[in-house]
């Protein structure tokens, strides 16, 4: 089960980061707008749809990444405080009635939104260079696709909690700050619990 769950992982992780270089590009095409622009007095016709279509992507493709990680936004005030226990029957309640349905319901509409977009050969109202945005909204299935599968493995995630009453490995990659910073804490705690021991004895 760990192997399939660290494919999943794996999976939304090779895409997140694929994807994630079109930061870079997007930079570059806006840095090149503003220098024509304002420098030479050029401005391009295809900037705006270019950093929409780019950010778009960048936005929609990282969703399963974002989620492998646990980076989406949570109020976690309480949750933290939790049991990993009751913590996984709270995910576990929140992935049945929220995230399925809200998932299966971007897929369904996503197809029919990219099928109508390709069928036409959609290019952009915005500008007169008539940017193609069908490859964008041919992106809005597979992200509902890939955050299904992350969704799934979740999903078991939760189940193996309930059952051992401990969260089970994930795949890293990255730490988020704050987890790290809890992390050192807790070692700090144990080494002045630790060192008051010893001065005790």
């Amino acid at each position: 089960m760990t192997r399939f769950l660290f494919f999943i992982d794996s999976l939304s992780m090779w895409v997140g980061k694929a994807f994630a270089w079109l930061i870079l590009i997007l930079t570059l095409g806006v840095s090149y707008e503003v220098f024509v622009r304002y420098v030479l007095g050029a401005p391009t016709t295809w900037a705006f749809d270019f950093s929409y279509i780019t950010y778009g992507a960048l936005f929609l493709m990282a969703g399963a990444y974002t989620l492998s990680r646990g980076g989406h936004v949570r109020a976690d005030v309480v949750y933290r405080l939790w049991q990993p226990r009751t913590q996984a029957m709270m995910d576990l309640t929140l992935y049945a009635i929220f995230f399925l349905p809200a998932v299966a319901a971007f897929i369904y509409a996503g197809w029919n939104y990219a099928s109508m977009s390709i069928r036409f050969k959609e290019v952009s109202i915005f500008s007169p260079a008539g940017v193609p945005v069908f490859p964008l909204k041919t992106l809005v299935p597979v992200t509902g696709v890939l955050l299904l599968l992350q969704g799934i493995a979740e999903i078991i995630r939760c189940i193996i909690c309930i059952q051992l009453g401990a969260w089970p490995q994930r795949l890293h990659d990255v730490e988020e700050t704050e987890s790290i910073i809890l992390q050192e804490q807790k070692i700090h705690a144990a080494e002045r619990a630790a060192q008051a021991g010893q001065k005790g004895a």
